[in-house]
């Protein structure tokens, strides 16, 4: 049987990379569900990611259509949450368990093991508050994932980059 993996991807500039990871845990023969932030399907369609993971993408809290909450029977089926790319504004409100939208929603209710790849300028991933957040997640059993060191989309270097694929598919299929 296939194991379960929720993909988060939210409004980095790097959430096309995310449909990469997506394509990359079909191929390990994963069952892949996709959820995106509103920030992310301007970025990326969610066609691109149904496609990809044939399975219905999850971009509204509220388009629900089973009986039971979307999140929680999700999060009763899911061995694992991923979010790539995670931006300091996901990871500032799962640590404060801010739920304002599908992903954080699902990630409070998620019970099992969580990866973050995290992808942001470096000035913000170096911000004091970004690392006392990141350090929170680290303390409740979050894995870390990067960020990577090089050129980030803005044309700054420094500590922020998305992992690369290969290596947050790794991290999964260790963690799993």
């Amino acid at each position: 049987m296939k194991k379960t993996v929720v993909l988060g991807v939210t409004g980095s500039i790097a959430a096309y990379k995310g449909a990469g990871l997506c394509s990359k845990l079909v191929q390990a023969n994963f069952d892949v569900v996709v959820m995106m932030t509103q920030s992310a399907t301007k970025l990326v369609t969610e066609q691109t990611f149904l496609t990809l993971s044939k399975n219905p993408v999850i971009t509204d809290l509220w388009d629900v259509p089973e009986w039971q909450p979307g999140h929680i029977s999700l999060a009763n089926k899911a061995e694992l949450l991923v979010v790539a790319p995670a931006t300091a504004n996901f990871i500032g409100k799962y640590v404060n368990g801010i739920a304002d939208d599908a992903l954080t929603t699902y990630a409070l209710s998620h019970p099992g093991k969580v990866v973050i790849a995290p992808a942001m300028n470096p000035k913000m991933w170096n911000h004091p508050a970004v690392q006392a957040n990141v350090e929170i997640l680290k303390k409740r059993g979050v894995i870390f994932c990067g960020p990577a060191d090089g050129r980030v989309a803005c044309g700054a270097d420094g500590t922020g980059r998305l992992e690369s694929i290969e290596t947050i598919l790794n991290v999964i299929i260790s963690t799993l």
